[in-house]
């Protein structure tokens, strides 16, 4: 039996300090209280002492309502205080929801008793929390990809929630445009994996493809619901209708789009993915066709120092033999690709020649 707290940085002091906060382990309704006293006085059943306890509240209220202090000689006294300043002695009482309260003692027998036999357990700064170390499209076998045609993988640590139990975890899929939806088809939660069919909300524009995924976890019946968000940014694939249409890609919650597609020829439907990688020392962004193998087929990179319309060729085998693009916000997917993506963004492209 120990008493459980943790070290905690003090945000207001330098040089930093920390103040150790209390940890809950459990907290005790009724019931357990009942379950408690039963087991040391079993003439009494737990229904009946819990019927009691209540009855005990009602007692004290009845008597805090006749103006009493309410005392239990060696563990607490209750008793009434108001609150507020009157600026003449015959100023009408405030209203009693802003100025009464009701107060608790702890005696000093009681205080003593704890102290005598308290133990405290110390527990690590880091505390147990969902960890989301990666995210694939098991369909496509692509990282960081939201496919409303597959399955979302999340691979980590302490992922586990009990699903049948409301208020025990859940996994959130939200656009960094606007819309969430907390995930229902979940096909497998496991400590270190949650497989899923991913259903993604709806944005504010069809080039908002940018989600971010979180769980939640409470990993004990009245422990703190803890929430974790994957530190990357998924995308769901773009449907460009014809290479002849103005599609925006390559953006995140941006009102319009940084990159558009205005042209191109392909000779069949395809899926392809789009490249923007910068390239630091030459202070350019650096595009490119690939195929939907990492590390496969690509097209010749094309350089891209400013806004403007590029072309951008096809890879050997694709029935897309180029793309042309405009850059709308140069500056904009500079930052965001450096920012947000670790200098490499790709875009699912989903090219229909019908």
């Amino acid at each position: 039996m120990s008493i459980q707290c943790k070290p905690e940085p003090n945000a207001l002091t330098t040089p930093e300090t920390y103040s150790l906060r209390f940890v809950s382990r459990n907290t005790a309704d009724v019931q357990d209280l009942a379950a408690d006293i039963h087991r040391s006085q079993p003439n009494f059943s737990p229904e009946a002492v819990a019927t009691i306890l209540q009855a005990e509240d009602e007692a004290i209220l009845e008597r805090l309502l006749n103006g009493e202090q309410v005392t239990k000689h060696g563990s607490f006294s209750w008793y009434l205080s108001f609150t507020g300043v009157l600026e003449n002695a015959d100023d009408p009482t405030p209203p009693l929801d802003g100025c009464l309260h009701v107060k608790v003692r702890i005696s000093q027998n009681f205080l003593d008793r704890l102290l005598q036999s308290a133990q405290v357990e110390r527990l690590p700064l880091e505390k147990k929390a969902p960890l989301i170390s990666s995210a694939k499209d098991s369909l496509l076998d692509l990282k960081n990809v939201l496919n409303p045609d597959g399955a979302l993988q999340l691979l980590g640590d302490d992922l586990f929630f009990d699903r049948s139990v409301p208020g025990a975890g859940q996994c959130v899929i939200a656009g960094t445009a606007g819309g969430s939806i907390v995930q229902t088809r979940l096909l497998k939660v496991g400590p270190s994996e949650i497989m899923l069919m991913p259903e993604i909300p709806a944005q504010a524009h069809p080039w908002n493809n940018e989600y971010t995924v979180s769980v939640s976890a409470r990993y004990t019946e009245h422990g703190t619901l803890r929430t974790s968000t994957y530190d990357r940014f998924l995308r769901s694939p773009l449907t460009v209708p014809g290479l002849s249409s103005w599609t925006g890609i390559l953006t995140g919650n941006a009102a319009t789009a940084h990159v558009s597609i205005t042209g191109g020829t392909a000779s069949a439907d395809t899926v392809l993915r789009i490249q923007a990688v910068l390239d630091l020392q030459g202070g350019r962004l650096l595009f490119s066709l690939l195929d939907m193998q990492e590390g496969g087929a690509a097209g010749a990179e094309v350089i891209v120092p400013q806004n403007g319309e590029y072309i951008l060729p096809g890879f050997a085998g694709s029935p897309v033999s180029s793309v042309e693009i405009t850059v709308n916000s140069y500056a904009a997917l500079w930052d965001m690709i450096r920012n947000d993506y670790g200098g490499r963004l790709v875009d699912v492209l989903k090219v229909e020649t019908a």
